[in-house]
């Protein structure tokens, strides 16, 4: 089985060796491997396993939130309910996050159409600024789904 050190484990993760040694202190990484001299090695589970961690961490997820997955992934499988529990809330917290996204993006959509107007009228007085349209958690989704139509149809 292939081993990686710290450094290129840092390099295939994107996260710094200080992360990577900081998550093994704080009990994140007990899949971390030592070798003879006790320097950390990382294999490609170990790898899938940060990716887990770094997705977690990304959609806000508490340190101590995953260090407590990780524990009941230890413990195998008595613990799937509670494990399930928790990415079903996360899965919660992270469609809220998205829909506050989508609204900022609406926003932020909204006052670049408005300043093109303004640009093409030659001033700001000319255009209502303040009008901004309400959409539904579905349209707003909507909306992104073409975007990305619309994105990847671009850079296939």
């Amino acid at each position: 089985m292939l081993m990686y050190s710290i450094g290129t484990t840092a390099k295939l993760t994107g996260l710094s060796p200080y992360t990577l040694r900081y998550y093994d202190k704080v009990g994140l990484t007990p899949f971390v491997k030592r070798d003879a001299q006790g320097r950390r090695r990382f294999d490609s589970d170990g790898l899938d396993s940060l990716a887990l961690i770094t997705c977690l961490k990304q959609t806000g997820m508490p340190l101590e939130e995953i260090r407590q997955f990780v524990s009941w992934c230890a413990e195998g499988d008595q613990t799937l309910g509670e494990r399930l529990a928790l990415f079903e809330a996360q899965k919660r917290e992270v469609t809220a996050q998205i829909h506050q996204s989508l609204l900022n993006l609406q926003k932020v959509d909204h006052k670049i159409a408005t300043y093109k107007k303004a640009q093409q009228a030659g001033s700001e007085a000319a255009v209502d600024c303040d009008q901004i349209p309400k959409l539904t958690l579905d349209e707003l989704l909507a909306q992104v789904q073409a975007y990305e139509v619309q994105q990847f149809s671009k850079n296939p």
